[in-house]
């Protein structure tokens, strides 16, 4: 079964950056994301449609 939401550390691998730019970049709100109470989650393939250009606006994602 493939993954359907990915964490921090596991964007940060997937886009060769740190945890630290992923946390900058959802405070500045430059990556989709969701939060799940405190917990910062990407919805899979949303993230695979922005790094391949896709999805230019922010997508809200229900889980």
């Amino acid at each position: 079964m493939k993954k359907i939401v990915l964490t921090v550390k596991e964007v940060a691998e997937l886009l060769d950056v740190s945890t630290t730019t992923i946390y900058t970049m959802v405070r500045c709100s430059e990556i989709p994301h969701t939060r799940i109470r405190s917990k910062i989650v990407f919805h899979a393939p949303t993230i695979e449609k922005w790094v391949a250009g896709e999805s230019h606006e922010r997508e809200v994602v229900q889980l």
